[in-house]
């Protein structure tokens, strides 16, 4: 009964924890690194093929992300996760199959023109489609027996629609013990969906710790802010431009221009238009509207029962197709502009910063967090230029932020949500938190709070049945041209992970019929002869 940590060890993205049993070994999340990378991550304890089960947090990119790459990889058991966090890596991980294809295409048209080798996508659609047949949902609350000796159950973490903490009880002899997922712990009074909720005990718990080091700043009320900076933009004659995560904050968003409409809070400017410009974000928010009551929070759930869409109003123009995206800008029309992603490093809020930040009369507003090393951190963090597709852009817009809107629990969330368990856990696990903070965090737990706490790095493993660390790691910092090379290489990894996968195959047809393995020796030698050349 072993747990390796793999990803967002004193870091913030890339989760994914690898929990070895007698009877099956799992991944808890197996997701994308985004902004800068600190620390290496290092490789699976087993081989990708070997893995039988990953049970999902949720459907965000740096928790879902590399599932494709798993599958790609050999990967060929099950996604545990809820229904409506299924439904969303639905469109998801699509939609991240496509930028990995599309940044490839891009980058190669540079590299051929320069006589450059080519680089292939990480991932292509292929994998996407084929690791979401691999996905089976549940509801919140259920009894799921995975396989002998390991049972588990999602609980509402209040972060993201579907979002859940997950409770895995493991038998090995005649010995249980229980270890909890936090994945990442909602906020309290968010919109549209509930609050996260509480666990009661616990052997082991592997928390994250994004905000452990402070709480969000609650001065002002979100929609009264937002009104603020919509009415004095619109007045300038200027748009309104939000980066916004398609899956979740886009919602929330819209939930507070509604109440903004409904209220005729802007004046002078009545019928304002709203667009929407993100394909994963409309996707989304269809989502969001079919009838999942499982997920919404009481006054969702009566707008809901009379007939009411939350997140919908007059003027919110849905942007889908390119050219329909193109055209936003061409519209004079003072307006707001929601669009993906989130940090702006990827997708079309990067045409719509070109258009817009060198424009006095323009508003950026940043409502979510902000990685080190995006284009998001850099604005936010007063950068007086950026460079946009190859072009320099001269900042000129206002730059805002809503402040306390984020989806993660701040310190004193993280510690109620921990203080909530009746009795203490054995050990607590900090993650997903920067490399000061998982120390800060440790610290407040074991000298404020008497918890047995300690922050892992990546590699580093724990024997939960006896209670002790195997491996202690320290951060091996990131080697950035070593990157490019695992990058450059990544089609023979996979070929070398198709290997690890056949390997397996092999050995679970031992004892079968003789003229069935003859057969398959046959056609294993045979492809052999085609490429050993």
């Amino acid at each position: 009964m072993k747990l390796t940590f793999i990803g967002a060890d004193h870091e913030v993205t890339g989760s994914c924890h690898c929990l070895e049993t007698e009877h099956a070994n799992i991944l808890v999340d197996y997701g994308m690194e985004q902004g800068v990378n600190v620390y290496e991550n290092a490789e699976l304890p087993v081989g990708y093929s070997e893995i039988d089960y990953v049970l999902l947090t949720h459907a965000h990119i740096d928790h879902a992300g590399l599932l494709p790459l798993l599958y790609a990889r050999g990967f060929r058991g099950k996604v545990i996760t809820t229904v409506a966090t299924g439904d969303l890596c639905t469109i998801m991980l699509k939609d991240s199959a496509h930028i990995q294809e599309m940044e490839a295409e891009w980058k190669n048209r540079k590299a051929r023109r320069a006589g450059s080798p080519e680089v292939p996508p990480l991932y292509e659609m292929n994998d996407a489609l084929g690791v979401l047949q691999h996905f089976e949902t549940y509801e919140y609350d259920d009894l799921v027996d995975l396989v002998e000796g390991v049972r588990i159950r999602f609980t509402d973490a209040g972060h993201l629609f579907g979002s859940a903490s997950i409770e895995v009880w493991v038998t090995e002899g005649d010995v249980t013990k229980k270890i909890v997922f936090s994945g990442d712990i909602g906020n309290f009074n968010k919109p549209l969906i509930r609050d996260p909720q509480y666990i009661k005990e616990a052997d082991y718990v592997i928390m994250e710790c994004t905000y452990g080091d402070r709480n969000h700043v609650h001065t002002k009320d979100h929609v009264t802010e937002l009104t603020r900076i919509i009415q004095e933009t619109l007045d300038r004659g200027g748009n309104v431009v939000i980066p916004a995560f398609a899956v979740g904050r886009t919602q929330e968003l819209l939930y507070f221009l509604r109440k903004i409409k409904l209220n005729h809070m802007i004046h002078g400017h009545d019928n304002f238009e709203v667009y929407v410009d993100s394909p994963l974000a409309v996707e989304a928010t269809h989502v969001f509207k079919e009838n999942l009551m499982r997920c919404y929070d009481e006054e969702t759930k009566q707008l809901v029962e009379m007939g009411i869409n939350p997140i919908s109003f007059p003027g919110l123009k849905l942007s889908i197709t390119s050219d329909e995206s193109k055209n936003i800008n061409f519209d004079t029309k003072p307006k707001v502009i929601i669009s993906a992603s989130g940090m702006c490093d990827a997708g079309r809020i990067r045409h719509h910063l070109k258009h817009n930040l060198w424009r006095k009369e323009c508003t950026i507003v940043f409502a979510g967090y902000q990685a080190v090393g995006t284009l998001g951190r850099s604005l936010m963090d007063g950068s007086r230029e950026v460079k946009l597709f190859g072009e320099t852009i001269e900042v000129e817009a206002h730059i805002e932020s809503l402040e306390g809107i984020s989806g993660h629990a701040d310190r004193d969330g993280l510690l109620a949500w921990i203080n909530a368990y009746e009795k203490k856990p054995q050990q607590v696990f900090a993650v997903h938190g920067d490399d000061a903070v998982c120390d800060i965090f440790v610290r407040t737990l074991k000298e404020e709070y008497g918890f047995n706490a300690a922050a892992p790095f990546s590699g580093s493993s724990y024997n939960l049945l006896e209670g002790r660390w195997i491996t202690v790691t320290k951060g091996i910092p990131v080697n950035k041209e070593l990157a490019v090379v695992r990058k450059a290489a990544g089609v023979f990894a996979r070929l070398v992970a198709a290997g690890d996968r056949l390997r397996q195959v092999i050995l679970r047809n031992e004892g079968g019929a003789n003229k069935d393995l003859a057969k398959f020796a046959d056609q294993i030698n045979a492809l052999c002869d085609k490429w050993d050349r």
